[in-house]
């Protein structure tokens, strides 16, 4: 195995990536348009998209129109989110706490685990969580 990427489920890629890019600081690599025709890192204004990439470090997410993934993969979803959680490392957590908080959801403030991490825990507009953290111990 060499890595794993993620594809999120998502209503709106613009949306999407505007939160992952604006919010989060990923940096979209790529984003395919709904007629299938374009292929860019940059949305052009007005135009629908299907499929994006974005990618922070070592970071890359997927984030596909809901209906798009279902006609790829099959009806296997009813809602987007998931009861999973996606872990990030980060370098400096109690800083990017302190960045992104007054933008997100926070479902868990930061805090100092037992098992030596550092960490918070937000809800992206999908609904998805997403953890930050830094070991410490």
């Amino acid at each position: 195995m060499q890595n794993l990427i993620v594809n999120l489920a998502v209503r709106d890629i613009g949306e999407s990536i505007a939160y992952y890019r604006d919010i989060l600081g990923f940096t979209p690599i790529m984003a395919v348009s709904e007629d299938k025709s374009s292929f860019s890192p940059e949305l052009e204004e007005g135009k629908r998209y299907l499929f994006a990439m974005v990618q922070s470090g070592g970071v890359e997410i997927m984030l596909q129109q809901d209906e798009s993934l279902r006609e790829d993969v099959g009806d296997f979803f009813t809602d987007i989110g998931a009861s999973v959680t996606f872990y990030i490392r980060v370098d400096d957590v109690d800083g990017w706490y302190e960045t992104i908080a007054p933008k997100v959801e926070i479902i868990k403030p930061i805090e100092t685990t037992w098992y030596g991490m550092r960490e918070f825990y937000i809800r992206d507009i999908n609904g998805y969580v997403l953890a930050f953290a830094t070991q410490v111990i």
